[in-house]
This record gives structure tokens, sequence and C-alpha cells, in this order.
């Protein structure tokens, strides 16, 4: 099996002070944080964590454990979708890497290629490709007669550039056109009459990052064919929170995003629930580097629409 995907060690520093300072305060980091970014490892325990008085009680002996979140009765249910065999083979492609198979679990594939629907020979195009997971999924899912434009920004590609440019030369993705455009203009002129636009749990950093949604929107809207599909996946905020988490907490309320897609001309065509967690509370931070073990689990939604 081919050998994973990972980000340059000596880039990843960097990368997590510009994650941490757009955590907070101030001017928007160069990138979001993206899931195909590798999280960092957990810091080693300090000397005095490590060297406590003999016989005194452990931190995890003193503290009482938390108790489970109970679900939130105003979260949707999840509801698993059936995933085609030609879907399934897709996922389970032996040349796929082994950090791709990794995320499958909290990411999964199958079940949005099922939502999807895509056929080979479609075109379609990705906003913010990241390092390529989705990408992937999408040229195997069209075939090499199909074609993908997968569209990052300048400021992102200085760290996903590189692993993003090694999976790009994978016999897979002979299909996939690589696109170095700003994200409220993604697409060039030849990439026209779209079967979908895909958004993966990058729409909540374009409100913090200033991108302006409307362009964006409204060139994925005449990117596509009449009929044509824009689906928009991210993290869940809470009823009535709008785009107030978008910087903190990486997630953006699923009405905030309905109401400016549609603004552009495109008309709901329906939802998905595989990917709902109704245990979440949906007050943490639910980046990569952030979330910990808690990555993968995070309320998200999965929106399509349509160009009438």
């Amino acid at each position: 099996m081919a050998s994973p995907l990972r980000l340059d060690r000596a880039a990843l520093p960097v990368f997590l002070l510009t994650f941490a300072g757009a955590c907070g305060a101030g001017k928007p980091a160069a990138i979001p944080p993206h899931v195909d970014i590798p999280a960092a490892p957990p810091p080693a325990a300090s000397a005095t964590q490590a060297a406590a008085p003999e016989g005194a009680p452990s931190a995890s002996a003193s503290q009482t454990p938390a108790p489970p979140v109970a679900a939130d009765p105003t979260h949707p249910q999840v509801e698993p979708l059936s995933v085609p065999p030609e879907v399934s083979a897709i996922v389970n492609a032996p040349d796929r890497t082994d950090a791709d198979h990794q995320l499958d679990a909290g990411r999964h594939p199958g079940e949005l290629l099922a939502f999807l629907g895509l056929t080979p020979g479609m075109h379609v195009a990705e906003l913010v490709a990241g390092a390529g997971y989705t990408t992937e999924l999408l040229a195997r899912a069209v075939g090499p007669k199909g074609k993908v434009w997968a569209e990052n920004p300048a400021g992102f590609l200085k760290f996903v550039g590189v692993p993003f440019k090694e999976r790009l030369a994978r016999p897979a993705l002979k299909s996939v056109v690589r696109v170095d455009r700003p994200i409220d203009s993604p697409l060039p002129p030849d990439a026209k009459n779209l079967d979908a636009v895909v958004s993966v749990l990058v729409y909540h950093d374009t409100v913090w990052l200033g991108v302006d949604r409307d362009k964006m929107n409204k060139a994925a809207f005449d990117a596509l064919k009449k009929g044509g599909e824009y689906v928009v996946v991210d993290h869940s905020a809470a009823a009535g929170h709008g785009t107030d988490d978008v910087k903190t907490l990486h997630r953006i309320e699923e009405d905030a995003v309905t109401r400016e897609v549609v603004r552009a001309g495109f008309q709901p065509a329906g939802s998905a629930n595989f990917l709902r967690n109704p245990s979440d509370g949906r007050d943490w931070n639910d980046s990569p580097n952030a979330a910990a073990d808690k990555r993968g689990t995070s309320d998200r939604f999965v929106l399509k629409f349509v160009r009438p």
C-alpha cells in the first residue's frame, strides 16, 4: 500500500501557530485549519506532572469523571445511508493511503458518495480541496472519463501544496484539474455545465476569513448545469448561533448556510443525517488539532441545493 501523505514536519509548527492565532482575537490567519491536515501529537507530560509525591492521588483518580452528555432532542438523529457496492469498492480500494483510511471512520466517505450520486463521466468541482482527501474520492467516482476541478487558495497551498501535489501525481487522480484561485472566484471559465460542486467542512472558515460568500456561491451556481447540485458539509453550531462560532468553535448554524446559498439562486433539494451526533453539545472546538480524540465526532449537516 502507498505510504500516507503527510504535511511536512518543518511546516507543521508554523501551521499550528497560525491556527492558534486564528482562534483568538485579531486578524484572520493565512488559511483555515482543515480536516485534511494531520493533527499534532498530544504534548508530553511535564516533569512536575511525572514526579508526583509518593502516595499522592493521581490526577485521574482525584477527578470525578464527567457525566455523559445527554442527547439533545432538537438534534436530528443519525440516519445511515445505504452504500452501493460500486461505492464501497471506491472506499475500500487497496491503493488508497493508510492516512485516508484512518480518516474514513469519522468522515463516512461511502455515504457521502452515495448522497452525491456521482457516476462515471460526470464533471464536478471541489471548493477548498485542502490536501485532497475528498478530491480523490470524487475522482474515483467519476473515473477517467470524468473530470474534477480541485480548487485551493494561494494561502492554503503554502501549507498543503506539497502533499496535494504528491496526491495529484497518483494514477487515480488523472482526471483532476488543479485550480489555484481565490475562494470567492474559485473556478476557471472552462468549468461550466458541471454536475456537482462540493464544499466539505470549510464553509465556516470562509466566514472568519472574510470571503465574499455571495460571490463564492454565485460562482458555484454559474458553474453548474441546470439541475446540478451544490452540496455543503459542515460542523453544526447550536440553534440561534448563526455565524457566531465560526472562529472560536469552527462551527456554523445550518440555517445560516441555507440562507446564504439560497440567496445565490439555489433551491434546497434535501439533506442527509449520516454525520449527525445528537450527543454533541456543540460547545467545543472541532478543528482537528483542538478536537484531539473527539475528532470526527462533531454533529455535522449535509445539505444539497440545486440550480433550477
